[in-house]
């Protein structure tokens, strides 16, 4: 069981970093900003008819709908960033918001540990070999900084309904708030056949399939082991961006990639087992 439900996070981490390689070489046709909305649109047009949620009913629901909405709109600032970063580099900034939302729940010498790593592969990207542009990193750190806000959000949700319909709904948000910069940007671009087509790839790649994969691992394996896997998430889109957009990293990046891979690692085992010694 516990082998299936890696498997099946795994499965989940390819192809959400193959999706947004994907998604980065359809930039000169639809531009970042309208990627992202035919990336949202499309997923929120899918899960909506799979899942046919009902409306939210009270301001209680409305609220958790549009903060987890807006959660994953920030989320996708990620593609912004991938302008003037390598997938892999964009990606591994993006982690430093979940490592540090662990971090903050334990503060023993191994998670410190974890947060120097952390912060020596940051550095790195802007040492000899790096020289990542200030604009692509912040939209990366902010995306990271949306990531730890949809764990944290996500978490409530899930405990306030067992389907995707919050999930649903909080795409479709997530849409409408990217669908204006998304036709500024982009006009009617986005709905010519060669564009909505890949963006259609985009979506199921990067949303619908890592979404219902990440669901259905939660069920068989616990979320401690789902957040190491997921840690992997940098060196898997480096992988990604070598194999799809012929993005080669320097030997400096590739080590602070594996810096933080390494401090998602332990941020997250280290926060999970404190939390288990504070509850015995």
């Amino acid at each position: 069981m516990v082998g299936r439900g890696a498997l099946l996070v795994l499965g989940s981490v390819v192809s959400v970093q193959v999706g947004q390689a994907i998604g980065k070489s359809l930039f000169a046709d639809a531009g970042a900003l309208g990627t992202v909305t035919l990336r949202l649109g499309i997923a929120a047009l899918g899960l909506l008819a799979w899942h046919r949620p009902a409306l939210p009913r009270t301001r209680r629901e409305f609220a958790l709908v549009a903060g987890y909405g807006t959660a994953i709109a920030g989320m996708n600032l990620i593609y912004p960033a991938l302008t003037t970063l390598p997938l892999g580099m964009a990606t591994t900034l993006q982690l430093l918001g979940p490592i540090l939302l662990a971090l903050l729940t334990s503060r023993g010498p191994a998670e410190a540990g974890a947060a120097v790593l952390a912060g020596f592969g940051v550095w790195l990207f802007h040492g000899p070999g790096g020289g990542a542009p200030f604009a692509g990193v912040a939209f990366a750190l902010a995306s990271g900084a949306s990531m730890a806000a949809y764990l944290l959000v996500s978490r409530t949700a899930g405990r306030r309904s067992e389907t995707a319909s919050t999930l649903s709904l909080a795409v479709a948000f997530a849409a409408i708030l990217w669908l204006p910069a998304g036709i500024a940007q982009s006009g009617t671009e986005l709905v010519a056949p060669r564009v909505l087509l890949i963006g259609a790839l985009v979506a199921v790649l990067s949303a619908v399939v890592p979404y219902s994969l990440d669901l259905a691992a939660l069920r068989r394996i616990p979320p401690r082991t789902v957040g190491v896997l997921e840690s992997l998430e940098p060196a898997v889109g480096a992988i990604a961006g070598l194999v799809v957009l012929s993005e080669v990293l320097s030997a400096a990046q590739w080590v602070a990639v594996t810096c933080v891979c390494t401090a998602g690692v332990v941020a997250v085992t280290g926060s999970r087992e404190a939390r288990s010694r504070s509850a015995a």
